[in-house]
């Protein structure tokens, strides 16, 4: 049997502004588009990194204003970090899930397991003691960010906020989805058939880290400046649903 084949392109959206609180990243991401004559076109993806929505939602905190707490004390002298950064961290956290010398792994409020709740200091000012928070509900700027391009293209795509983790047993880093808007995170094949005929039981595939991760082969993590990609001609699922359902539930955790 002949198969059509299938082609998908990633395009990086250079020369976006330094983001500051307030800005209307989906009006500055249109205008971008116009100016390099991208087009956007019905069902495109735009991927965008979380840096810029939480600086444009003013999510920036100087470490110089946190006093720190007797727990964020305690867990600095046992991580070698520094206090006041352990006291955002436990502050954007529902729990810490290890912390050793040099780690604080911590389940945040959105449900992510990950390294210092997702605060990070690079791309953000430039020194160590402002830092850079995680968007407040990345679903919700997802979702803001899909009606305003609309409402300025009359385009109907999807929208996903991404952010760099680690994996369990994995060396390095890749980009996966903590926001949705307009797209399912999986593809599920459960109760389909393989090639030969095998009815598959447990597959589903999280495509929308997998789209996370093939954005960031243009958006980068360092200096690259493009912190936005726009994804044409994959054929994906429209929905709305929640991006923490890629989060597993502790329950189903084997390695702890």
């Amino acid at each position: 049997m002949h198969r059509t084949p299938l082609c998908i392109r990633i395009i990086g959206v250079p020369g976006l502004p330094e983001i500051k609180p307030g800005d209307d990243i989906a009006e500055i991401i249109v205008n971008r588009l116009h100016e390099y004559n991208i087009s956007l076109d019905e069902g495109d993806i735009i991927v965008i990194a979380s840096k810029i929505v939480s600086k444009a939602e003013g999510r920036i905190v100087d470490l110089n204003n946190v006093t720190p707490s007797a727990k964020a004390l305690k867990l600095a002298e046992v991580t070698g970090k520094d206090p006041r950064l352990v006291e955002v961290v436990l502050r954007e956290s529902v729990k810490v899930v290890k912390a050793v010398k040099g780690h604080l792994i911590v389940m945040t409020k959105h449900g992510l397991v990950c390294a210092n709740a997702g605060v990070d200091v690079s791309n953000v000012a430039g020194r160590r003691d402002t830092v850079l928070l995680l968007p407040e509900d990345p679903d919700v700027s997802a979702r803001k960010l899909r009606k305003r391009i609309r409402e300025l293209t009359g385009k109907n795509v999807a929208v996903i906020i991404t952010d760099t983790y680690g994996r369990p047993l994995r060396e390095g880093h890749i980009d996966m989805a903590i926001g949705l808007a307009g797209i399912k995170p999986f593809k599920d094949y459960r109760g389909k058939r393989d090639l030969k005929g095998y009815i598959l039981r447990v597959k589903r595939v999280a495509v929308a880290d997998e789209i996370a991760s093939a954005a960031e082969l243009v958006i980068g993590n360092g200096d690259e400046g493009i912190p936005v990609a726009i994804i044409k001609g994959l054929v994906y699922e429209r929905g709305d649903e929640s991006a923490s359902l890629l989060n597993m539930k502790e329950e189903k955790w084997l390695f702890k």
